[in-house]
């Protein structure tokens, strides 16, 4: 049976089963920012009937108002970026867990809570890349070999309050042990082409601008250079190669977007279809055409600019851990003394 048949079934026994009329409505608060979550939940709506209702800000603050609004948070659902930030509102206790066999057989056990109160709903890769004109991809190998000297003056990354370096230092230490990670930092602050500043996309364009010649960034970020509409973003996409490292051991780092069912919802049952819908094979794939991120579905397809960038080893550490060595993170950072 149609996989949409099946939701749309499932909706209506809900519903059907419901009293209140305020029942056939979810709220979203989201991190996100995308064209492509608006035409989903658009669509979602058109296809179930289900009202969906959209609250957009930052993580840090869509967190700090479920916690003042408390048992009043008309929150039904919590999505952002980053697997620290899940960790963090768990942490804050604003999920209650859920369950679903779909939800279970689709994500793997480390791209979700170990509680089943987050899961992933679409996946990101933080690789190197490298200008195509002045660097040599047979000298890359790993994150750990970008704090060799042989890199000195080449490298460009976001600061150290970036919550995608934070999660990345998390893997790190999982790795290798907090003084070795923060030797690596050491390393990276004394290969630094400038101080870090801007968004992923500015370190690809001073690469453009041969300010430095390595930078750390995650791949969507790419994809969505190469297909801009700036003709400056779609040179800076195309100045450069992706490189995954560390496929030789551990594999490449990996992170998520994320939703939770907040904890004083009660509309679990729709909730959880809802969650069931972003992580069907079409909207997996609608993710991936429009925002160039990685399906969290093994069963739907990348963008064709992924696929060419082929297939990689990825880390395979439970992104759980990511939150939970959060602080152990931004202490090496300033040890370190990256800014």
């Amino acid at each position: 049976m149609n996989k949409y048949l099946v939701i749309l079934l499932m909706v209506i026994f809900y519903l059907q089963c419901t009293n209140s009329p305020n029942d056939s409505s979810l709220t979203i608060y989201t991190h996100r920012h995308y064209d492509v979550d608006k035409e989903i939940f658009a669509n979602f709506e058109k296809e179930m009937g289900v009202k969906i209702n959209v609250v957009n800000a930052s993580a840090d603050e869509l967190i700090q108002r479920i916690e003042s609004e408390g048992d009043q948070t008309p929150a039904d659902l919590l999505i952002t970026v980053d697997a620290g930030r899940l960790v963090r509102a768990k942490e804050k206790n604003l999920f209650q867990n859920f369950n679903s066999s779909m939800i279970d057989s689709t994500i793997p056990d480390n791209l979700k809570d170990s509680e089943n109160q987050w899961v992933g709903i679409t996946k990101r890769a933080r690789v190197i890349v490298y200008s195509k004109e002045r660097v040599d991809p047979s000298e890359l190998t790993s994150y750990e070999d970008l704090a060799d000297g042989k890199w000195k003056n080449r490298i460009l990354v976001r600061s150290s309050g970036n919550i995608y370096n934070q999660s990345l230092m998390s893997s790190l230490i999982s790795a290798n042990g907090e003084e070795n990670a923060m030797n690596w930092a050491k390393g990276i602050t004394n290969n630094f082409a400038r101080e870090p500043k801007g968004n992923d996309r500015d370190q690809v364009k001073a690469i453009l601008a041969k300010e430095g010649d390595i930078a750390i960034v995650n791949t969507y970020y790419i994809g969505r250079l190469l297909n801009s509409d700036d003709e400056l973003e779609r040179r800076a996409g195309n100045a450069v190669n992706v490189f995954f490292p560390n496929q030789e051991d551990r594999g490449t780092h990996i992170n998520i977007s994320g939703i939770g069912i907040i904890k004083n919802s009660k509309k679990v049952e729709l909730a959880t279809l809802f969650i069931e819908y972003l992580l069907s094979k079409d909207v997996q794939e609608q993710f991936a055409t429009a925002n160039y991120e990685y399906p969290i579905n093994s069963n739907a397809l990348s963008a064709s600019v992924l696929e060419e960038w082929g297939d990689f080893k990825e880390d395979t550490l439970p992104l759980q851990r990511l939150g939970e060595l959060n602080k152990e993170a931004v202490m090496v950072f300033d040890r370190a003394g990256w800014p």
